[in-house]
């Protein structure tokens, strides 16, 4: 979308936008923290007004994001952690490599072998993902299950090794407590969708606190700007 479709018909500038979606996504902030944080720069908005902008433009961030991030390493570590959304326990599904770069998450309903597989298959459609040569998992019988099924579909070479030690998924495992860490304030998510745009945005953010993008200089400042050009923002 362009510029000018993006925020068309919005009440605030769209630095003022970004702003709020950046700080919600990357701190633990609630909206109405927020709405305290901008009344202290004398704009007055409703709570509800963030959220709305978080729905939004989180999705977009993590879409335009993708298209420049740094390529991962075939060495996949791959694993689930939980989600409450509308007092129910959901699975979201992410891998990272062996450097701890993030590769894809997938929030589903289920743990069984078929999300695992729709995981890896929607892992394996980006441009910036390598083919893995290793995927490392935990106990959970549906990985292999899953890995054989895209092996015998052709989605991934026949000559990928599954590994099922846990302690090698330590560096997914602690990747998630940023993720969790961000999503305990919420106290749990009103719907799926919402879930699904907000864990977007917020696995966005991550990646760039991470420096997956390819800055030379990946200072706080430049990463704000580089999120300003990504939306058409740049001085």
């Amino acid at each position: 979308m362009e510029k000018q479709n993006l925020f068309k018909w919005k009440h605030y500038q769209p630095d003022i936008i970004l702003l709020t979606v950046r700080w919600y996504l990357r701190y633990n902030l609630s909206f109405r923290d927020l709405v305290e944080m901008m009344e202290e720069r004398g704009l007055s908005m409703a709570h509800t007004t963030i959220m709305r902008w978080v729905h939004q433009y989180g999705p977009e961030l993590e879409e335009r994001v993708r298209r420049h991030l740094k390529s991962t390493n075939d060495s996949w570590r791959v694993d689930e952690t939980y989600i409450k959304v509308k007092g129910k326990w959901m699975y979201l599904y992410r891998a990272v490599d062996s450097d701890g770069n993030i590769i894809d998450f997938f929030l589903s309903k289920t743990r069984d072998s078929k999300s695992a597989k729709r995981f890896l298959k929607k892992a394996l459609a980006f441009s910036h993902v390598s083919t893995p040569r290793v995927i490392t998992v935990d106990k959970n019988p549906a990985y292999p299950v899953a890995i054989e099924e895209l092996k015998e579909g052709k989605k991934i070479p026949e000559g990928i090794q599954i590994r099922q030690v846990k302690y090698l998924n330590n560096i997914v495992e602690q990747d998630h407590r940023f993720i969790k860490r961000r999503a305990f304030p919420m106290l749990g998510f009103k719907s799926f969708n919402t879930a699904t745009s907000i864990l977007s945005g917020v696995e966005a953010m991550h990646m760039i606190k991470k420096e997956q993008i390819d800055l030379q200089d990946q200072s706080v400042q430049n990463q704000k700007e580089f999120i300003h050009q990504l939306f058409g923002l740049a001085a």
